[in-house]
């Protein structure tokens, strides 16, 4: 069973509850709530209910555009806000019956981690994700496209905190952002690397490094663990309005 709640405005604590109401009276499996747009506490609540129900439930927020070009009929544009944590890379094979590796073991327990950095600074990228048993961990900021990551490579020595951009328009929107380099980096204090892979992937991303850290050092989780929470706060921060004026 999937519910649908449209509601062609900004979204309110009245569609929420409704949301919640027929969700419990139908038993729906899968929730999608539609909206012209999405507060940041219901985006945030949806962030939270799929964090907190079991792997069967599914909750998405969807924000709604109307597209049309020269002379066509408009369209509709649906924008994901929210989703479960796993469903853009795990729509594959389960690994449920899987005996997971000690790399994968690992990458679960520095990654429950650094839910917990992320809890005790209460900032606004939340410690309410899914810990996946991968060497990334992926954090919305409002809108389709654009994600925050955490990522640690044990092989390169480093972690890093990144703004990624996806779809066929990531370049253009990469160049966009980059010329407010100056006034982003000034704000945060820093310098980024902007667009560091290679010339010819389509995706890009806006990047912070912290180098020579052995993410395989168990001694050193929770420094680390720190500086990703404090750098993604900070890159959230700086970079949610910006991603919106895109």
């Amino acid at each position: 069973m999937v519910l649908i709640e449209n509601q062609l405005e900004r979204t309110d604590h009245d569609h929420l509850g409704k949301l919640l109401t027929y969700s419990a009276g139908l038993q729906a499996i899968t929730v999608v709530w539609l909206a012209a747009h999405f507060r940041d506490e219901h985006r945030a609540a949806l962030d939270w209910l799929n964090a907190i129900t079991p792997d069967r439930f599914r909750f998405f927020g969807l924000e709604i555009e109307l597209w049309k070009i020269g002379n066509s009929s408009v369209a509709p544009k649906f924008n994901i806000v929210s989703m479960p944590n796993d469903w853009s890379r795990s729509v594959s094979p389960a690994i449920s019956g899987v005996k997971r590796s000690e790399t994968k073991l690992r990458q679960l327990e520095y990654w429950t981690g650094l839910q917990s950095a992320l809890d005790a600074q209460n900032g606004q990228v939340k410690g309410n994700r899914k810990p996946q048993p991968q060497h990334w961990m992926d954090y919305p900021i409002g809108r389709t496209g654009f994600h925050l990551s955490a990522v640690m490579h044990s092989r390169e020595k480093c972690i890093r905190v990144e703004l990624y951009i996806s779809g066929e328009k990531a370049s253009e929107r990469h160049d966009f952002l980059e010329r407010k380099k100056n006034e982003i980096e000034h704000e945060l204090g820093h310098s980024l690397e902007w667009s560091d892979q290679l010339p010819t992937a389509t995706d890009r991303r806006i990047a912070y490094y912290r180098r020579d850290v052995d993410p395989d050092d168990e001694s050193d989780w929770s420094t680390q663990h720190e500086w990703l929470a404090k750098h993604l706060n900070q890159m959230h921060r700086v970079f949610v309005q910006r991603v919106r004026d895109v």
